[in-house]
């Protein structure tokens, strides 16, 4: 799909330093200081949107949430979500995920969630798939031991390389869904694609896993 520039959204997103991070690579280490609080910090990479952050957010006030989106286009919606709902645990990096080493420190994130991420079913794109070693890898550099990575699609090959990826990077599964949705899991938050798919009938995948 193509996403479509929206006009003015750069300038909107400038009156906001505080909510969209310029510079996250000057907080590597002091993402507490930002958030003037010691609560924990989980991020969400490919925000889009910005339902689902949003609604974390929301529902765990307690927890401080940063969400991670290259498209100027969508994330200025998430931007506006956060203003409209006057949220303050939660701001925005309009950045690529490939340098998360760069904007965060080890230990400084204990939980990433991974929504309807990009398939790239082409075998020569795997590598691009953010369950790939290459990504589980900058994971593990950021959490600590414990770590957890929350991860939920519709694709089922998708969902069947990310099991295996986890599992040979040192990933503790649990909490696995094939159907999300009848499953019985209490305070489901859904992105905006979630809510498209299961309103089609699409089963949702679901997983968890922790760092050993």
């Amino acid at each position: 799909m193509r996403l479509r520039n929206k006009p003015g959204a750069m300038d909107r997103i400038k009156q906001f330093p505080n909510l969209v991070i310029d510079k996250p690579e000057a907080l590597k280490g002091l993402w507490k200081k930002q958030f003037n609080n010691y609560n924990p910090i989980n991020i969400e990479i490919g925000t889009g949107r910005g339902d689902f952050i949003v609604g974390m957010a929301k529902l765990h006030p307690q927890v401080n949430f940063i969400g991670i989106e290259k498209y100027t286009s969508v994330i200025i919606d998430a931007m506006e979500k956060v203003i409209e709902e006057g949220l303050t645990n939660i701001v925005f990096l309009n950045k690529d995920a490939d340098k998360l080493t760069e904007y965060f420190e080890k230990n400084e994130v204990g939980r990433v969630y991974l929504n309807f991420s990009d398939p790239w079913p082409k075998s020569r794109h795997h590598k691009r798939r953010l369950t790939h070693k290459n990504f589980l890898d900058k994971y593990k550099l950021i959490m600590p031991d414990n770590g957890e990575v929350h991860f939920k699609t519709d694709n089922v090959n998708l969902f069947e390389f990310s099991l295996q990826s986890l599992s040979e990077e040192n990933f503790i599964l649990q909490n696995i869904s094939l159907d999300l949705h009848n499953s019985g899991i209490k305070n489901n938050v859904m992105t905006e694609y979630e809510r498209k798919f299961s309103e089609k009938g699409q089963k949702i995948m679901r997983l968890e896993a922790k760092l050993k």
